[in-house]
């Protein structure tokens, strides 16, 4: 054991009392990479996950059709070759039950359990300015102390349910996709009304339609969507992707979004409209985001160049769906294609071809309430055994909002966020000494365990910097904190993404102060290489915008 080890394992124990130096809050993703980063060090830290098991999202999610939509060895960690060299990939967007697999294969592997504590969840924070240390109630009555709180809460952890009248009544099961019931239940031979048509519910509809007698969607705002294009990874194609994990890791950290692709950057108006239609039918029929963001930047900031590409997508909708009316229906028309986050899809459009599938346009005939049977609209009243209530997210501040979080004289970080949250680099907030946030609001908005591994990579040298020069506190300043925002700010200008309806904006009419209009800076929009190089300056330039010990 080194000296450094010794000193990191003295601190916040011995010298201090606390019971950790670092808690960490969320096993998910971040959690994972962070506890493992900071066991290799031998902190006296630990992770304190309010789910009964590691994984987070894909400890949660497990409803029918819920997988990857990143390509699995893309979405992979990459800090450690044998890891990469063990793990077999079996599809190309790998299914919930493999992927939570996975994680705990991981977990195990380097024997990070030991620093696990489940069913622990953090009702409280409090900052002791004069001690410089965390306060944490749990609802298990437990207190527990530390130096530093590092929050790896996830970005959609938090599910919304609707406001609707009656929802009590009804005498079947409902629930959200996120609490989907484990063991699954058996939807054959049953009514099921899924209501909402976002991301889970365009995987959950496919699989959903398969089981039940009848299936009726609620729509009230459609979604673009691109086939995902899933297939099975055989051992030969296995074998040449661990081969060539370099240069993906590396293409992926030079991409934008932190995948593979990368946009096109001929022009949109500098090639004919030909070439474009024959790029957008190549990208259409390749898996993933490649139609989303192997594009013509333009698509995303120019509103005749977005309106082209949509109505290039809106015409491949309707060759997949029978009905001309109901493929009408399915296509958006109050945002352009790729503005929100891209959902991808298997059969989804196809899925309203059949004859136990109904959609019934919530604009049109919106729900009035939900009933002991069913539910009512303005137009009829429906009879249903199940009811998922795909109604999305509180993202990015939800998971903060729930936790009573109090920093410097007394503020409460949700007042602060009330109107969207203020960081600085997504990593810290002014006035919220001593606290650490992995991949939550106004980071690059990329692939997550890209974004996760970023976020991880740059704030252990925070900690050991920290550590070396014997600080017990560390902040961003006021100012530095002002100028994030502002940059952040500055960085939706040039974006259509900024009209958006999305959780990228804040939107959700199911919570208050996040109705259109009230623009929530929920993300950095500037891409994953802009947002690293941000970053890393900083380290560089003596942790610029921090302040250390009160400084």
């Amino acid at each position: 054991m080194s000296d450094q080890t010794l000193t990191l394992n003295k601190v916040g124990r011995d010298e201090a009392g606390l019971d950790y130096e670092v808690v960490v809050i969320g096993a998910g993703v971040a959690g994972i990479y962070q506890i493992k980063r900071l066991s290799d060090l031998g902190v006296n830290a630990t992770v304190l996950e309010a789910n009964s098991d590691l994984g987070g999202t894909w400890y949660k999610n497990r409803y029918p059709g819920a997988r990857f939509d990143s390509e699995s060895y893309t979405y992979g960690y990459s800090f450690s070759k044998e890891l990469l060299d063990e793990w077999h990939w079996t599809e190309r967007f790998s299914p919930q039950p493999e992927t939570l697999k996975y994680l705990n294969y991981v977990a195990d592997k380097f024997d990070l359990r030991q620093h696990m504590q489940f069913d622990c969840f953090v009702d409280a924070m409090d900052f002791d300015d004069d001690a410089h240390v965390w306060h944490l109630s749990l609802r298990d009555g437990r207190t527990i102390t530390c130096r530093f709180v590092i929050a790896a809460l996830g970005v959609l952890s938090v599910p919304t349910l609707p406001r609707f009248e009656g929802m009590d009544d009804f005498a079947g099961e409902s629930f959200h996709p996120f609490e989907w019931p484990d063991p699954a239940p058996d939807l054959s031979g049953k009514r099921v009304a899924v209501i909402g048509t976002g991301a889970t519910a365009i995987q959950l509809i496919p699989e959903v339609a398969k089981q039940a007698e009848h299936l009726t969607v609620f729509q009230r705002r459609p979604n673009w969507a691109v086939p995902l294009g899933n297939g099975l990874i055989s051992d030969e194609e296995m074998a040449d992707i661990r081969s060539r994990y370099d240069d993906i890791f590396d293409q992926c950290a030079r991409s934008p979004g932190g995948f593979e692709h990368t946009p096109d950057r001929r022009g949109f108006f500098n090639v004919s409209r030909e070439e474009r239609v024959a790029l957008w039918d190549d990208l259409y029929d390749k898996p993933g985001f490649a139609l989303w963001l192997q594009n013509f930047i333009e698509i995303f900031m120019d509103e005749t160049a977005n309106a082209e590409v949509a109505e290039y997508v809106a015409d491949r909708i309707r060759q997949r769906v029978d009905d001309p009316e109901l493929a009408e229906r399915l296509i958006p028309k109050d945002h352009g294609f790729g503005v929100q986050r891209l959902p991808l899809e298997t059969n989804y459009f196809e899925t309203y071809n059949r004859e136990n599938v109904t959609l019934v346009d919530s604009t049109e005939t919106p729900i009035e309430q939900i009933t002991a049977t069913g539910l009512k609209t303005s137009a009829e009243e429906f009879e249903f055994d199940v009811i998922v209530y795909a109604t999305g997210f509180d993202a990015f501040t939800g998971a903060f909002d729930k936790m009573n979080i109090t920093g410097v004289d007394g503020q409460k970080l949700r007042d602060k966020w009330a109107e969207g949250p203020v960081t600085y680099m997504g990593l810290m907030v002014h006035g919220f000494p001593n606290l650490a946030i992995l991949a939550g609001p106004q980071t690059a908005a990329t692939n997550f365990p890209r974004a996760v591994e970023t976020s991880i990579d740059w704030a252990t040298p925070l900690f050991e910097h920290v550590w070396q020069q014997g600080h017990t506190r560390f902040e961003a300043t006021a100012q530095a904190e002002q100028e994030w925002f502002d940059h952040v700010v500055a960085m939706y200008e040039p974006l259509l993404v900024r009209k958006s309806k999305g959780w990228i904006t804040g939107y959700n009419s199911n919570l208050d102060g996040h109705e259109f209009g009230n623009m929530r800076y929920n993300v950095y929009n500037g891409g994953g290489p802009k947002y690293t190089g941000i970053i890393t300056d900083v380290a560089a330039d003596n942790y610029r915008g921090i302040g250390f010990d009160g400084s």
